[in-house]
């Protein structure tokens, strides 16, 4: 029997356990490098179906292996960190941890490669799964540190991979539908502080001199500036700010600010004409207010960017998964670690659609996002669909 016609039956025996996955670590969230209890979570289940745990090279997080007959070796990566926002869903499985939420789906990314495991084991017992299988759950995905952390202590050490895939669920999409492109399919990231320093004084002979509140409040909506023109086949780079410090009390004029955000681009061009306008920009703000300013760089990922034989095996092979409707996408502005993986092993990533049909998913990184029980099984599918057609070819 041809996986195809067999996959909905296996998936009816997969898709109570992965779901009932999800809603635990959706109700208990963990942020990056801290995700101890998920992972506590991963490996047990991973032991219980049978798959071969490996030394992780993170504290937090695993690696586990399945071998079947000859074939390629695949990759299959999935994110397992949350976000600091406090949930304002009204899920019966919210968040019961304060001012932490999966407001980005990686909930569902692991719930969802768990069951991908669960597949995989029961074709190993039924001896006809075709390939060697290494299962990462990776940390640190919204720090953009966990992949890097992970491959500098080892991860591919000793390890021979021929392709990677994963995939990310999304709120702008509907259940069923799944997206890929050949080629650059996400932004590269860099993560910045600003850090400004001025006179300081009494809040009530205040001026623009030295002044760092009004430096950092001028210098945060000119941002967007940086990217001004800049775009990819389409699809604008983009440059913001997501905290801003400043002071200690309303009387007092503080000697530091600072303004921490990201900056999106796509190609090596863009990149150096945007860092050099966010030095020249910050350098006239610090000048229009008579402060001094320094940019630190945090941390940053590259592009991400599927490899157009990967794809064309995946796509061809999701033509033919139940419930699943591929199309091509065009590049989109937020960016990924998993790039750090498919800039050393050819592979591929793919958006799955999970929103909620009466509109009401909510934006990623929001405090209202969510995706569907739905989307479990639609990534299981596709994640599973890829890894076994990869590994045949």
């Amino acid at each position: 029997m041809a996986l195809t016609d067999d996959l909905p039956r296996l998936l009816d025996l997969i898709e109570g356990p992965m779901v009932a996955i999800r809603h635990d670590l959706h109700a208990h969230p963990e942020l990056s490098f801290a995700e101890f209890r998920t992972s506590s979570v991963i490996r047990t289940r991973l032991e219980e179906l049978g798959w071969r745990l490996e030394e992780c090279p993170t504290e937090t997080g695993a690696v586990a292996t399945l071998e079947g007959a000859p074939g390629r070796r695949v990759m299959i990566r999935a994110d397992i960190d949350a976000l600091p926002v406090g949930e304002e869903t009204g899920l019966a499985f919210s968040s019961e941890t304060a001012g932490v939420m999966h407001a980005c789906g990686h909930d569902v990314h692991t719930a969802a490669a768990l069951g991908v495991a669960d597949l995989l084991a029961r074709l190993h017992e039924a001896d006809e799964l075709v390939g060697a299988f290494t299962l990462v759950f990776q940390p640190a995905e919204e720090g953009l540190g966990g992949a890097r952390a992970m491959l500098e202590r080892g991860l591919l050490e000793g390890r021979d991979v021929d392709y990677v895939i994963g995939a990310h669920v999304s709120s702008l999409g509907p259940v069923g539908f799944v997206a890929a492109r050949p080629g650059v399919i996400m932004s590269e990231a860099h993560a910045f502080d600003i850090h400004l320093t001025g006179a300081g004084g009494h809040g009530a002979m205040a001026s623009d001199v030295g002044n760092v509140v009004l430096a950092v409040s001028d210098l945060a909506p000119r941002l967007g500036e940086v990217v001004e023109g800049l775009s990819f086949e389409g699809t604008a780079c983009a440059c913001s700010a997501g905290v801003i410090r400043a002071g200690s009390a309303p009387n007092v004029v503080p000697r530091h600010a600072s303004l921490s955000g990201t900056l999106r681009t796509f190609t090596d061009d863009q990149r150096v004409e945007a860092l050099a306008r966010l030095d020249a920009l910050v350098a006239s703000v610090a000048s229009r207010f008579s402060v001094t300013a320094d940019i630190d760089f945090t941390f940053s990922t590259p592009a991400v960017t599927n490899d157009v034989r990967a794809l064309e095996i995946v796509a061809g092979a999701l033509g033919n998964a139940p419930g699943v409707l591929y199309a091509e996408m065009g590049p989109v502005s937020p960016s990924d670690d998993v790039s750090e993986l498919l800039n050393r092993v050819p592979g591929c990533y793919l958006f799955v659609g999970g929103a909620a049909p009466d509109g009401s998913s909510g934006m990623h990184h929001s405090p209202n996002f969510v995706v569907v029980d739905e989307a479990c099984r639609v990534f299981a599918i596709t994640l599973a669909t890829g890894a076994l057609a990869l590994a045949r070819n």
